[in-house]
């Protein structure tokens, strides 16, 4: 009996060991958090164990256990009609609000999931229920892009979905079959998607052939550069779950088809160093000493290595294409872009990849709403839903479908 207890014990505290860790005070929930953590690491390491018994690639073992229990069949319900059809090759799920009369036009907002360009799909729960309350709430027609996913493909291939996919919704008789205003599209996604809404946006205000272009785009904690990876939310937030510092290196590399040993060169900023002088350019765009106020600035200090490793970029010339990176477009590109909103999050290595882009675009002229939560953590939004229920994510939901329908 008592070495029963004992070993019962012995569990509980290894157990306790494993969930905890220490994170910032003003994090929303922090216990959920470290429980959703825990589950999310536990997976990724038998993802690793997995890939080095050569069983399976790490990123499947992954989605698998994203997707497993949550992929949902296209389901209408009295509001909403769904399903699912394919828009240039592209694999979408439209969600269309039943509202009104027919000849009534709606607004639209084209979406674009998260998940670092590996995981994920318009076809699980979180996503479904977003969009499905974006269209209910809005009276909207929403149209979720289910893209290719990495190891399958690589950048561009990403990319190449989420704007083949959108345009084609853009098209005149593609918005009359389904009654949608020309004049109210939006284009959207979060985190991995906010990085291909904000690529595709600026495609669009380039392209001469589309004629309906989008009204807004809005982007959620968005990844937007692959340039430096010690900006001060980087520095700050690089132990904060869920999204670690070489986690969202990792993702880079998996996305980009890069060399997986080129993660410690990124997690010092090798690739950037100032003996490359075809980096110059791109870096000036993501130098935060002059984009971040003070008050993110705090004590940290720029990572700028005056030798670096040029094989990196040799390898993965990516690093410096736009539609990869979107925050080292030009100028001239961001003023033809239209009203945005972000959404950071205080306890996120993306944070400062948002408010640099905010500041870019409001320097171009641009009209921006940044929306900033104190307590929130990168991806919170998917997590205001059943089973996580985290209070940041519910409100920022809110203030996101809110900030649609009064802009839209």
């Amino acid at each position: 009996m008592k070495s029963t207890l004992g070993f019962v014990f012995f569990c509980f505290v290894l157990t306790a060991y494993y969930i905890y860790i220490p994170l910032p005070h003003t994090i929303s929930e922090p216990w959920k958090l470290m429980m959703l953590d825990a589950t999310f690491r536990g997976v990724q390491h038998l993802g690793n164990l997995a890939h080095s018994l050569g069983l399976s690639h790490h990123i499947k073992v992954l989605n698998f256990a994203v997707t497993f229990f949550g992929m949902l069949s296209p389901t209408s319900s009295e509001g909403v009609r769904v399903t699912d059809t394919v828009f240039d090759g592209v694999q979408v799920r439209v969600f269309e609000a039943t509202r009104g009369s027919n000849s009534e036009l709606k607004r639209s907002v084209v979406y674009i999931h998260g998940g670092g360009w590996s995981l994920g799909s318009a076809r699980i729960q979180s996503y479904d229920y977003l969009c499905r309350k974006m269209a209910e709430d809005l009276n909207a027609v929403v149209v979720s892009v289910d893209y290719r996913l990495a190891p399958e493909v690589h950048f561009p291939e990403q990319y190449n979905d989420a704007y083949l996919g959108t345009k084609h919704f853009l098209l005149p008789e593609v918005l009359a079959k389904y009654s949608v205003d020309p004049n109210r599209v939006a284009v959207s996604g979060d985190s991995a998607g906010g990085n291909l809404a904000a690529a595709v946006s600026q495609q669009l205000a380039l392209d001469s052939s589309v004629t309906n272009k989008p009204k807004l785009q809005s982007l959620i904690y968005p990844v937007l550069q692959a340039l430096d990876f010690n900006t001060p939310s980087y520095q700050q937030n690089r132990d904060v779950p869920i999204l670690y510092r070489p986690l969202m290196i990792k993702f880079w590399l998996e996305y980009l088809n890069g060399d997986p040993s080129f993660i410690h060169s990124l997690l010092v900023n090798n690739h950037t160093s100032l003996d490359l002088s075809q980096v110059a350019t791109s870096r000036e765009k993501v130098n935060w000493t002059l984009l971040l106020p003070s008050t993110l600035k705090k004590h940290y200090k720029p990572v700028v290595q005056a030798t670096g490793t040029p094989k990196v970029i040799q390898e993965v010339p990516a690093l410096l294409d736009v539609r990869a990176a979107p925050l080292i477009a030009d100028e001239d590109v961001l003023k033809l872009l239209p009203q945005t909103y972000v959404l950071t999050c205080e306890h996120d290595v993306l944070r400062d990849d948002g408010i640099m882009y905010a500041r870019r675009l409001e320097q171009a002229g641009i009209r921006v709403t940044h929306d900033h939560y104190e307590d929130g953590f990168h991806g919170c939004m998917i997590f205001g839903i059943w089973p996580t229920y985290f209070s940041v994510g519910i409100r920022t939901m809110h203030n996101y479908i809110k900030w649609l329908d009064q802009n839209l």
